[in-house]
């Protein structure tokens, strides 16, 4: 390291070549950033199915941000809180979205009725949401088809009214295949 006077000052001058150095001394504050981003490369380039019990979300779908994963025990209950991996319709215009892991709600179950009125979607006689036209880049959106669930499929929902769930024939029934386990919140 090297001294710079700098309005009458003496200030350290850093050197591009001193930076190896500095972070060989303080290898314990680099080792977990340079871990966490390996990680996240890994996910994004890789695999995006998560492989670890414990799960992060950032997206408005659901309202806690750091959840636990079980694994799955089929047949799921209404009201359970399920991870997984997009296979839905969409993937022709996101092919983006193809196995990435959705936090969803379980809303309907094998043998449910949905059915739609002017875009509002009912499971069994009751209101589970409003299928919107388009997306937020202005992509058209249609309406789940009225249909009793099959056996092994599931309509699952997220909690935000924005969230691209069941409600739309893009995404699609979830099939008990693609379901990587149950998430229980933990803050």
């Amino acid at each position: 390291m090297k001294f710079k006077v700098v309005h009458g000052s003496i200030r350290p001058h850093y050197r591009l070549a001193d930076f190896p150095r500095h972070m060989l001394k303080r290898w314990y504050l680099y080792l977990p950033l340079f871990a966490i981003w390996a990680l996240a490369y890994l996910r994004l380039f890789v695999d995006p199915v998560p492989r670890l019990p414990l799960l992060f979300n950032w997206t408005p779908s659901l309202p806690y941000r750091i959840a636990f994963l079980h694994p799955a025990r089929m047949p799921l209950q209404r009201g359970q809180t399920i991870v997984y991996a997009f296979a839905g319709e969409a993937q022709v215009d996101y092919p983006g979205l193809l196995g990435q892991p959705f936090f969803k709600v379980v809303r309907g179950l094998p043998g449910d009725i949905v059915t739609v009125r002017e875009r509002t979607v009912f499971i069994n006689g009751e209101e589970a949401g409003f299928a919107k036209t388009h997306t937020f880049d202005h992509r058209p959106l249609t309406p789940i088809a009225p249909m009793s669930i099959p056996p092994g499929h599931y309509y699952v929902q997220g909690t935000d009214r924005n969230s691209f769930d069941s409600r739309y024939r893009e995404s699609g029934l979830v099939r008990a295949s693609q379901i990587i386990g149950i998430v229980k919140p933990l803050f």
